[in-house]
């Protein structure tokens, strides 16, 4: 259990006493609006304690100022205060609101009279949670190295917090800021145990808890201020009950590799791979044997050696973990030794890296702890790197870590608690991800971070490969060499994959590996060593220094650029792909050759990596074709094949690295031309993944339509499904079942419905022409829309149905289609309450409502007459999974067969349009009929979808029915007598009479009826 708090910081450098909470990844710096307030402090001779500041500042101003001319802030060489001699601001909040969590940053500044503010300095105050208190601590002595005009003053009258918050929400509440001269303390380290405690009485004695400290920071706090402080600030953390180990984030830099091959490491060392240059900075190195004092001095390898004078070099050593753990430790305030030491107890705990890692990046070793993201203003690239992606150093620094600790002699044993010092197999490698390579990171429209992964810390597609040496150690084993027999120290990389595709030796094996990866195999010493080329030369050798035969004493050969190749072609397995075969490709230009070489290697390898050692291998036959052959005297016998040295010749020294020896009255030496830049390229062009992605059907979103009928391929009683989903699984299935199990698969489709829904509110509006009032606002999840001319519209296209409140559905046609953003509609130009829906169409339709393009892409479900009324459980899916799958839509729907309802009449006549006197009432309409012939300009009648024609009229008083009265044509007469016995007398001119008209369909029942009111 890791208690990760934020970074701890010290109590000086003007910033952070402490940060409590989320971890700085960025930092909001957005200037609240300003409102200025004060607060008055007391006179007493501990501070400048403020009172009254019990309101809280939301992103504004806090001014400072004494009560009275006593006490101020008098600035000299000692800073006193009423005499006294101070050396910390410290301000105690709380935060009491916030809308965002972050840290907020204050600007401290003073005043030497009421109203000259000059600004001394930035500070950064933690991100304190909602309602807890907290403190600051501002080492002034800092204070007066960072200020301006201010320090030529004599005193400070007053002082001023501004705060860039970065929420207009948040608030604060400020206790109390007073100056003390007294070692402040950490009450970070104290809430950490407290919160351990807590921890533990939750998760009880088994499970180990610590704290991870940066590697920056677990040792100790040295103030940057030349006061000499030295404080052991977390040892209280480290030394409490509760906590199990010292947990660090270990960054460490293992190198100070950088361009060219005169730099210091560069003098002594191969390759910033070489694993024992590595393991020697471990314990070693910068931050354990010397230090850049400046960014001047890290330039130009100035490097200052880490003593203290006292014989105690290990308190001022990040690296030295030996020393720090093993010894007692003492507070030096001021420089000056503390007789008691602290509460760590040597050796009484072990040390675990909670976190150990270096990004993949073109000499990442430097400055592990550094990430590189175009999107964060802390974004970098370790110290002198170049960018490259480098999987090669993050294995070689994992490598050279685990195996350092992992050895006896570099990890003493405890004489408190019997384990070693450095706990490495609980240690945790930086860092697992656990979503799914190749696709993390490949698919970058799925998760926005993967273009980090190429030089970042990820392990994740890394950490699957063999190291070079390991595989080439297998082989060597295979073919029967003792282990003693084979050094392969010599070796870095990683292979991604290998494939022995056929009988062959391991020497074949191995030969096509050297050829790959560039490295050479020797006999020395009775031992095959393997070693990478591109070596430091290990000694200079001129004409002088060898031993004359016949002749010359030395041969020099270059061979012809027509036996050389032009371009070289290699095909390997892609690493971050399913292993497809791709083809790297290495050219010359300015070259008389015209050759062209190839090679195919069982390797997987990514395709910027094969690149660059393509074009390795093609350089190495270039350089290579200058060769040498000499004598040397037996003094030269330390020499072995694979090494390099520089042959001085005619004022022109050369690299050579030898290939072979003989030796007689003298050592034969024939050597091989090299150039250390061919092993030092950068890596081919990134090449994008094609990869198979699984497709995960989720469940569709499904409509089932009752409607009228739309087209004469449309069955009247049959419903309309719509389904919509992405991916679109080709092929969906239709099961239903009257109850919840033993569904039976009823029909399948292949399209996708255009579904969107209604943004706006949608009124309704005239019939039978077109309705220029209203518009309809709709949001499409997919598909498009447009317009078309008045003779497409009246042919029936471009018709929707809109979702109404009460279940049902009007269908409307729209001439115009607007697109106002992405998926974005406005429809206009309408026509409502087609195919006899205007009885469906409701007052307000709220935004939210269904919208359906009704087209081809709408599936009929084959209901039988028989079945209509009956509630059916339907489930809808892809057609390839069965139909218990979670991929599957269920819903309930009971067919009504609207396509059999008989329309509403139209043309209800009016009596006021005729002059009558009181007595029978004929009531006479215009029928219409649901058939598509009905809309017939040729037809001499409108057709009869119904067996026989028949009638009900309904007499209404509100929503009462006061007489239902029927006929077998057009009208019907209401008698005076009827009139007289439901009103008590017959309509006369004035009066009013609702009645609702419905013909009555065979298989459907009555039909559509509007209420019509009639006017005498």
């Amino acid at each position: 259990m890791i208690l990760h708090y934020a970074h701890l910081c010290a109590a000086a450098g003007g910033v952070d006493a402490f940060l409590i909470g989320s971890e700085l990844r960025g930092l909001t710096q957005i200037r609240a609006s300003v409102s200025g307030r004060s607060w008055v402090f007391d006179s007493s001779l501990g501070g400048w304690s403020l009172y009254h500041a019990t309101g809280g500042v939301s992103g504004g101003a806090l001014t400072l100022t004494p009560n009275n001319a006593n006490p101020r802030l008098l600035h000299n060489a000692a800073i006193n205060m009423d005499g006294r001699e101070v050396r910390y601001m410290v301000i105690d909040f709380e935060r009491i609101a916030a809308r965002t969590t972050g840290t907020w940053l204050g600007r401290i500044l003073f005043s030497t009279d009421a109203l000259a503010l000059s600004l001394a300095r930035q500070a950064r105050f933690g991100d304190s949670p909602v309602g807890v208190r907290t403190r600051a601590v501002v080492d002034m002595w800092d204070l007066q190295s960072g200020g301006t005009a201010w320090k030529d003053a004599s005193e400070i009258r007053a002082i001023r917090i501004d705060i860039e918050e970065g929420g207009p929400d948040s608030s604060f509440r400020f206790y109390g800021i007073h100056f003390t001269d007294a070692v402040p303390t950490y009450p970070a380290v104290e809430e950490l145990r407290a919160l351990a405690a807590d921890v533990r009485a939750i998760l009880g004695p088994a499970t180990k808890i610590s704290y991870a400290a940066d590697w920056s920071e677990y040792f100790g706090h040295h103030p940057q201020d030349g006061s000499g402080d030295v404080f052991f600030h977390l040892d209280p953390l480290w030394a409490d009950a509760n906590i199990d180990f010292v947990g660090i984030d270990n960054y460490m830099p293992l190198s100070d590799w950088r361009d060219g091959w005169d730099h210091l490491d560069a003098q002594v060392w191969p390759s910033i791979h070489d694993r024992a240059y590595l393991q020697a900075n471990i314990a070693g190195g910068e931050g354990f044997d010397w230090f850049y004092a400046s960014a001047a001095d890290r330039l130009s390898q100035t490097r200052t050696p880490i003593t203290d004078g006292a014989g105690k070099p290990w308190v001022f050593r990040y690296k030295d973990l030996r020393g720090w753990w093993s010894n007692p430790h003492h507070d030096r305030p001021s420089g000056t030794e503390a007789g008691s030491p602290t509460a760590w107890v040597p050796q009484s705990k072990p040390i675990r890296f909670t976190e150990l890692g270096c990004p993949a990046v073109d000499r990442g070793t430097n400055q592990p702890n550094v990430f590189h993201d175009p999107k964060s203003s802390e974004s970098f690239f370790p110290y002198f790197s170049r960018g490259w992606r480098d999987d090669a150093i993050q294995r070689a620094y994992l490598e050279a870590s685990y195996l350092w600790w992992g050895t006896p002699a570099n990890n003493p044993v405890s004489t408190e608690y019997g384990g070693r010092m450095v706990d490495i197999a609980n240690s945790a490698a930086w860092t697992w991800d656990a979503r799914p390579y190749p696709f993390f990171p490949e698919l970058s429209d799925v998760w926005s971070d993967g273009g980090n992964w190429r030089l970042g810390h990820w392990l994740t597609g890394r950490l699957g490969a063999v190291s070079l040496a390991a595989l080439v150690r297998h082989l060597c084993l295979r073919a029967g060499l003792p282990e003693a027999w084979v050094d392969v120290s010599g070796l870095t990389g990683a292979v991604d994959g290998y494939v022995i595709s056929a009988l062959e030796s391991p020497r074949t094996s191995i030969t096509m590996l050297a050829r790959h990866f560039g490295f050479d195999a020797v006999e020395s010493e009775g031992r095959i060593r393997f070693v990478m080329r591109g070596s430091r030369p290990v000694a200079t050798i001129a004409p002088d220094n060898m031993v004359a035969a016949q002749g010359d004493v030395m041969e020099l050969t270059r061979g012809q650029e027509t036996e050389l190749p032009q371009a070289l072609k290699w095909q390997v397995a892609r690493a971050d792909e399913d292993y497809d075969a791709i083809t790297v490709e290495s050219r010359r230009i300015t070259v008389d050759a015209t050759r062209v070489a190839s090679d195919s290697f069982p390797v997987a390898v990514p395709p910027e990596e094969a690149d660059r050692r393509c074009r390795r291998a093609l350089m190495e036959a270039w350089i290579g074709r200058e060769t040498a052959a000499f004598r040397l005297p037996p003094s030269r016998l330390a020499l072995d094949p694979g090494d390099v040295i520089a042959l001085d010749h005619d004022g022109r020294r050369a690299e050579m690295r030898i290939l072979s020896t003989s030796d007689a009255e003298a050592r034969s030496i024939e050597a091989i031309r090299q150039d250390r830049d061919a092993y030092d390229l950068p890596p081919g062009t990134p090449r994008a993944a094609s990869l198979t992605q699984p497709v995960m059907f989720g469940a569709p979103l499904v409509v089932i339509l009752d409607l009228p009928q739309l087209t004469e391929a449309h069955v009247p009683h049959h419903p309309l499904m719509a389904a919509h989903v992405a991916p679109w699984p080709g092929t969906m299935a239709v099961w239903r079942s009257p109850e919840l199990s033993g569904f039976d698969l009823l029909t399948t489709f292949t399209t996708r419905a255009r579904i969107g829904v209604l943004t706006a509110d949608l009124y309704s509006g005239p019939v039978s022409r077109f309705d220029y009032g209203n518009s309809v606002h709709v949001e499409m999840l997919g598909g498009q829309l447009e317009n078309v001319t008045d003779l497409q519209l009246l042919s029936g296209e471009n018709s929707i149905a809109v979702e109404q409140p009460g279940g049902g559905w009007e269908v409307l046609q729209f001439g115009n289609a607007e697109l106002l953003a992405p998926g974005q509609y406005r429809l206009s130009r309408l026509l409502r309450g087609q195919r006899g829906t205007e009885a469906d169409m409701a007052g307000v339709v709220p935004a939210g409502a269904l919208v359906v393009i009704l087209d081809t892409t709408l599936a009929p479900l084959v209901v039988s007459e028989a079945e209509l009324g009956l509630p059916w459980n339907w489930r809808i899916g892809p057609a390839s999974r069965p139909v218990s799958d979670d991929s599957f839509t269920a819903l309930a729907f009971t067919p009504r067969g609207i396509g059999l309802r008989p329309f509403a009449p139209v043309h209800v006549e009016q009596p006021w349009r005729r002059a009558r006197s009181p007595g029978d009432l004929t009531i006479s309409w215009k029928r219409r009929d649901r058939s598509l012939a009905a809309d017939s300009w040729n037809a001499a009648e409108i057709p009869m979808s119904e067996a026989s024609e028949s009638w009900r009229v309904e007499i209404l008083d509100g929503a009462t029915v006061k007489r239902s009265l029927t006929a077998s044509t057009s009208s019907v007469v209401y008698t005076a007598a009827q009139q007289s016995a439901d009103w008590g007398t017959p309509l006369a001119p004035g009066a009013s009479l609702d009645v609702r008209i419905a013909q009555i369909g065979q298989a459907f029942g009555a039909g559509a009826a509007p209420i019509t009111t009639l006017w005498f």
